[in-house]
């Protein structure tokens, strides 16, 4: 990249630290009390991306001392057949964050499946309670990929009170909770979607931006508001995000770039809940990872 203002928002560094944290306090937990943080993951069907998401997880468990558990069952599985799974891991106490890969096949309820999840194992943030949680600014567990973002921007200082932060998406497990806690942080939040009006304009009154569309350079430099903070969430072959990177450095202030921005956290924040969660659900004594503001 050439002529380029942007300093990059280095997900990778700020995740490794909480790697490291989340490493301490799984150590802590098995020495005061016994107990191994265990994640559990459950894959429906073979299909090769999911496959290797579920491995990066539980190498990335296996690093820093997490118990890891894989289910993994044929596409033909149907969401009865899931739910019960699901709810069998709900039900063991060795078991403390459960995780379902999405995607699932096209014919099973997605919903039903996540709401299988004990809420005090949903370490993905995906249920209901935990939505509602997020919106209330309650305890609870956030939505990895919107729980990791608010993190990098406090890493970076990045003072959300009173600026118009922008949605660019309403998915239910990065658009709308992003946006929720945004809100938490005493931002003015507008959430955009595919039938929004005047995008490029509402973009344009962005101090921060959140780009979770899916789809490959969709958002243009020319749109920007210049000095704005631009979280790019998306991810496409070639690593290329939701927004155009090149014509973006020239104008943000603060870019998470693609690859090694807003993914590594993502799976970072999962570990430190699991962690979160087996320290709710075997006692008190170990401090939470939801404790501290940022990556110490």
């Amino acid at each position: 990249m050439n002529q380029t203002t942007a300093k990059l928002m280095d997900g990778t560094a700020v995740a490794a630290r909480l790697y490291e944290q989340t490493a301490i306090r799984a150590a802590e937990l098995r020495e005061t009390t016994g107990v191994e943080a265990c994640l559990a993951t459950v894959l429906v069907g073979d299909d090769p991306s999911s496959a290797t998401y579920v491995r990066m997880k539980q190498n990335r468990c296996r690093k820093a001392g997490i118990a890891s558990r894989s289910i993994v069952l044929p596409a033909s599985t149907t969401t009865a057949e899931l739910v019960q799974a699901i709810r069998e891991l709900s039900d063991d106490p060795a078991v403390h964050g459960i995780l379902v890969q999405h995607p699932v096949p096209a014919h099973i309820d997605e919903r039903a499946a996540f709401e299988a999840i004990d809420p005090a194992k949903d370490v993905d943030g995906v249920t209901m309670h935990s939505f509602a949680a997020m919106a209330f600014g309650l305890p609870g567990f956030q939505s990895c990929t919107p729980g990791g973002i608010i993190r990098l921007l406090d890493e970076y200082d990045v003072n959300l009170a009173g600026q118009h932060a922008v949605v660019l998406g309403r998915s239910p497990i990065l658009g709308k909770p992003v946006g929720m806690l945004l809100l938490e942080r005493n931002a003015t939040v507008t959430y955009c979607h595919s039938r929004t009006k005047g995008l490029p304009e509402l973009v344009a009154q962005a101090d921060v931006l959140v780009a979770a569309v899916g789809k490959p350079d969709f958002v243009q430099g020319e749109w920007l508001k210049p000095g704005a903070v631009v979280v790019d969430a998306g991810y496409h072959e070639g690593g290329r995000g939701d927004v155009d990177q090149e014509a973006a450095a020239r104008v943000a202030s603060l870019l998470t770039p693609v690859p090694g921005g807003v993914g590594p956290m993502t799976i970072a924040l999962l570990l430190a809940q699991t962690v979160d969660a087996a320290v709710a659900l075997s006692g008190p004594g170990v401090r939470h990872a939801a404790e501290d503001t940022r990556v110490q």
